[in-house]
């Protein structure tokens, strides 16, 4: 220590030296508790300081980010430019070892064996960031009735973006939001894919409609999840139209979420389009890291776990782009440390990540899933596209449900045939090479084919 300095006054001018780095707007709160107050001060000789951080991980980001942050509010507040030197202990270094098999026995023993790691989805509980704090907004805003003119200015909210973003735990919010405040609201929740598959079996019903018509249009507000799942399929969509027409006539709620906005639903009629447009449109987009932490924090908090910050840090630094992952991944070592017996460590969290990422894959997607998706989309069933039946409508449908299964699942010709009602080799090759002849001159069927096969495999996730 150079001479004039205690190691109090020095303690004093060191945290008055992190603080200038948040006071003068240098670094953002989020970043300032994540990396700035962990940094503790080891010795400073009147040009060097030494500084610790707990974790390897923790020095590195702060050296490629803060560092020179850090050293001009040093400057700034001693009039000394300092040299850096940080030392830290490393904890993976002494991480127990673990048996992997072990480890993966327990954590698939999680929904069975661990109560209490579920809680509501509410606006409290919706980690706000710069990914999705607009989203969040109108949300609040709708729920809340504070947007203009009663809620009509946001009317229908529309909200988009990748999947595992938490679209969902926004509609579920303004649902918890609503009922809280008058209880004897009809809200009526659903996803694209049931709205069609009740509107199917209505219909199969005949008389069944007019029940399907009062469920959807006497709501006082529509919540509708995947509305892009509607998307191609000629009836749903005319269901829908006058549905949506319905309610908004009359000024009551509707909020939509989509994988992409409305302009990029290829297949999506252009009336209906429009009217999804008419009111607000939000996104929400891969979160941030101190966003990333900030969700893992909470739940943690939720689920009474005290996670390490290193583990927190290596969890944030490893699933990226997907909030369920991130939640998944707090949860299991929640059933780790409650069966096991141990705290949660790092290379419980690499166990951990890479049983989520394993169970990410998606499932595998057979015949009758695509044969079944085709079949909606042109108003025809599984089973006229299986048969015989050469009607313009259903020939179309069948060669390209044969296109789609080839292009998913790279089966053989054969057994493509086989699927198909015993068809031959050249049938399938035949209508193979005619769908992927129009596909080069029909934008129509080229954006009817590709939404076809990504709402397969967005189902298959």
């Amino acid at each position: 220590m150079p001479e004039g300095y205690s190691f109090n006054s020095f303690d004093e001018l060191f945290e008055k030296v992190k603080k200038h780095c948040l006071d003068s707007g240098a670094v953002q709160e989020t970043a300032y508790k994540l990396w700035i107050v962990p940094l503790e001060a080891r010795d400073f000789d009147g040009k060097q300081v030494t500084l610790f951080f707990a974790t390897d991980f923790q020095k590195n980001t702060f050296v490629s980010n803060y560092e020179a942050t850090f050293k001009k509010a040093f400057l700034e507040v001693t009039g000394i430019e300092p040299d850096i030197v940080i030392t830290t202990q490393d904890p993976q270094s002494s991480v127990k070892k673990f048996d992997t098999t072990q480890i993966d026995i327990i954590s698939r023993q999680l929904e069975e064996n661990f109560e209490g790691a579920e809680y509501d989805y509410t606006f409290d509980t919706f980690i706000v960031g710069s990914s999705n704090q607009f989203a969040y907004a109108a949300c609040t805003a709708v729920a809340k009735g504070n947007n203009d003119n009663n809620g009509r200015t946001y009317n229908p909210l529309f909200i988009y973006g990748p999947s595992g973003l938490g679209k969902t735990h926004l509609l579920t919010a303004i649902s918890n939001e609503m009922k809280s405040r008058k209880p004897d609201i009809n809200i009526v929740y659903v996803t694209g894919e049931t709205f069609s598959n009740e509107l199917i079996e209505a219909i199969k019903m005949k008389k069944e409609t007019t029940t399907f018509h009062e469920k959807y249009r006497k709501a006082d507000v529509l919540l509708v999840d995947d509305v892009q799942f509607i998307a191609g399929k000629e009836s749903t969509q005319e269901e829908f139209f006058h549905t949506f027409n319905e309610l908004h006539k009359d000024g009551r709620q509707i909020v939509l979420t989509s994988d992409k906005p409305p302009k990029d639903i290829k297949t999506l009629e252009d009336r209906i389009r429009n009217r999804f447009e008419w009111g607000l449109i939000a996104d929400i987009s891969t979160p941030d890291f101190e966003t990333r932490i900030a969700i893992i924090r909470r739940k943690a908090e939720l689920l009474e776990l005290n996670l390490p910050d290193e583990v927190s840090e290596f969890i944030a630094n490893r699933l990226k782009t997907n909030i369920r992952q991130l939640e998944g991944a707090v949860k299991k070592l929640k059933a780790l440390k409650h069966l096991a017996g141990s705290p949660p460590t790092i290379a419980m969290a690499q166990s951990v990540i890479r049983d989520i990422l394993n169970d990410d894959q998606p499932i595998p997607i057979t015949v009758e899933k695509i044969i079944g998706e085709v079949a909606n989309v042109y108003n025809v069933t599984p089973e006229d596209i299986r048969s015989q039946k050469r009607s313009s409508q259903i020939s179309t449908a069948r060669k390209v449900a044969i296109y789609v299964v080839r292009e998913i699942t790279q089966m053989s010709l054969a057994s493509i045939g086989t699927e198909f009602g015993g068809r031959d080799h050249s049938t399938i090759v035949y209508a193979i090479n005619s769908v992927e002849h129009n596909l080069k001159t029909d934008s129509n069927l080229r954006e009817m084919v590709d939404d076809i096969i990504k709402n397969i495999r967005d189902k298959g996730k």
